[in-house]
């Protein structure tokens, strides 16, 4: 792999408070090594939109000051890791262009200097094993208005805490006999430094190690001294931390860290209308209720990337969000705002019929065709234009046609006209219906070769403009639309399932769509606009040969823009 810094390709922030802290960091000297971040995800699920805030904080703030950025892996609970998890997170995170380079570590091969580090504090009475049950240390630990009570097992002398804690690392003792606690202090009025766990036995195969070790590290415990190890700088991390900050510095200062890394807290991002609960995910995800983790409903970062959002959206909705000191709700529709504005002019425009309704044009000769110069994007003439195929029947949206037009509507009707997008303006004669149904089967319509879009009557004024497929030429597809997933962010309350608030209608599946011919056969990841409906990108997973399947991104409408100007 490259080195860290040629894949930060980032626009950098603008100047923030993380900023300020760590130029006045490195102008006062703190340390004598490069400012070095870290984002250090655990390997039991797939990272989310939350997730890509948090990496592209870390990554924008080591580019900022010419520094390295580490990918190290939280994996010291070995119920939960897999290595699926592992290849996921560095796939999204290379896709997010935030590539660690060959700064990729991982907490379990930290495993031996944790352990050293756990019996050094209990060489110096720092910390001790202890019999609580779960429930009885709970109970002893107090409450935010109330002291807790000391374990009875506080006393232990270090050289009895010493031979415990190894029986517990040779196995002697079963699951949730004993831990190892630091000895802070129970009166203290931050709970995290009640003396808290560092270490618990759990007999279980991990991902890595297999049966190498049954017991394992706190994250609290872990990880300042996996950032000490790596020399990292500034352990940025989201605000829920904040009260965890004494104890890593506690930690810290009692192995005696030269030139200790800082931990400093960012807000915590939070989006309208999805759930970023890595619990709730896995229960989406074990129960059925959606199509793996990257289902195009869910803000996993596999999900947004098969749906069709780009890593530059992305860096642009965390660039629009800023640096939050606290937590922040941040609307979904500004995500989507980003992705209109990176895609609008980069895409090319096609034409699209989703629900198709036939129309015969009788003054066309039978077997004619022609073939019509459209451009690819209004917004971008470098991307040039297309040959479009015309002929005697085509197909139209159903919705752009109506028998007996509500008033305000402007598309063809019996005896009207409209216009044909990059072709002529037609005029509807007869309407053919099924005998016994009464639904429309085709429109008899005749077209006007002198209105050819960019001639000498093209000008020529009629009520709308519709987009049309050949019926010759046309590319069957099937065709997703996406709504919210969930009817409630909360998730279920006892008693209740996931069934009872997956949103039924959050995906549309539309078979025998019709797109105009395309240059090229589309491809997993190739995006459109579909004239009139949204944007669009092959799905990387339902695609075939012979028949593509599209996912829609996004529609055309900015509901952002309306929010944004209120």
């Amino acid at each position: 792999m490259t080195d860290a810094n040629e894949n930060m390709n980032m626009t950098a922030m603008p100047e923030n408070y993380m900023e300020k802290l760590i130029r006045e960091d490195v102008a006062g000297g703190v340390f004598s090594r490069e400012v070095c971040t870290r984002f250090p995800p655990e390997p039991n699920g797939y990272l989310h939109i939350g997730s890509a805030f948090a990496i592209h904080t870390n990554v924008a703030m080591a580019r900022k000051f010419g520094g390295c950025f580490h990918l190290r892996f939280d994996d010291t609970n070995p119920l939960k890791e897999d290595m699926e998890y592992v290849e996921a997170i560095i796939r999204d995170i290379e896709w997010l262009g935030c590539s660690p380079g060959e700064h990729i570590y991982y907490g379990s091969d930290y495993s031996e200097a944790i352990y050293r580090s756990a019996e050094t504090l209990i060489l110096k009475g720092k910390a001790y094993v202890c019999d609580l049950t779960p429930e009885e240390m709970t109970a002893y630990r107090g409450t935010l208005t109330e002291p807790g009570q000391d374990s009875p097992y506080r006393g232990r002398p270090p050289e009895e805490n010493l031979r415990l804690f190894r029986e517990m690392r040779a196995g002697s003792y079963p699951n949730g006999t004993k831990v190892l606690r630091a000895k802070i202090d129970m009166a203290s009025p931050n709970m995290n430094l009640r003396d808290p766990v560092l270490y618990r036995i759990i007999h279980a195969q991990h991902y890595r190690t297999g049966d190498a070790w049954c017991i394992y590290p706190m994250y609290d415990f872990a990880h300042p001294i996996q950032d000490a190890l790596e020399g990292i700088t500034h352990s940025l991390c989201s605000i829920e931390f904040k009260d965890h900050r004494p104890l890593y510095e506690w930690v810290l200062k009692e192995l005696n860290i030269p030139e200790p890394p800082r931990q400093r807290e960012f807000g915590r991002v939070n989006l309208t209308g999805v759930v970023t609960s890595k619990r709730h995910l896995r229960a989406l995800v074990s129960g059925g209720y959606v199509d793996g983790w990257d289902d195009p409903r869910l803000p996993t970062l596999s999900g947004l990337r098969r749906r069709g959002f780009t890593p530059e959206s992305i860096e642009a909705f965390v660039r629009e969000i800023g640096m939050v000191r606290n937590t922040a709700m941040v609307d979904f529709s500004l995500l989507e705002h980003c992705l209109r504005q990176d895609l609008k002019a980069r895409v090319p425009a096609v034409m699209a019929v989703l629900n198709p309704l036939k129309v015969v044009l009788t003054n066309v000769e039978a077997g004619a065709s022609e073939l019509l110069s459209i451009a690819n994007n209004n917004e971008n003439a470098a991307l040039g234009s297309r040959e479009v195929p015309f002929s005697g029947t085509l197909f139209i949206e159903r919705e752009d046609f109506m028998e007996v037009p509500v008033k305000g509507f402007r598309r063809l009707v019996p005896g009207g006209e409209v216009r044909l997008k990059g072709a002529y303006i037609i005029r509807c004669h007869e309407v053919i219906k099924d005998a016994e149904t009464g639904e429309i089967l085709e429109l008899r319509c005749t077209y006007d070769p002198e209105t050819r879009s960019g001639g000498a009557l093209s000008g020529r004024k009629v009520k709308g403009t519709i987009h049309w497929v050949s019926a010759a030429h046309a590319i069957k597809s099937d065709v997703y639309l996406y709504e919210k997933l969930l009817t409630d962010n909360e998730g279920p309350k006892e008693g209740e399932s996931w069934a009872d608030y997956v949103n039924p209608d959050s995906v549309t599946h539309l078979k025998d769509c019709l797109l105009e011919p395309l240059a090229e056969r589309p491809q997993p990841g190739d995006r459109y606009q579909f004239l009139r409906h949204g944007y669009f990108c092959t799905d990387s997973k339902l695609s075939t040969e012979e028949k593509p399947v599209f996912n829609r991104i996004v529609p055309l409408k900015d509901s952002w823009k309306g929010k944004a100007a209120t």
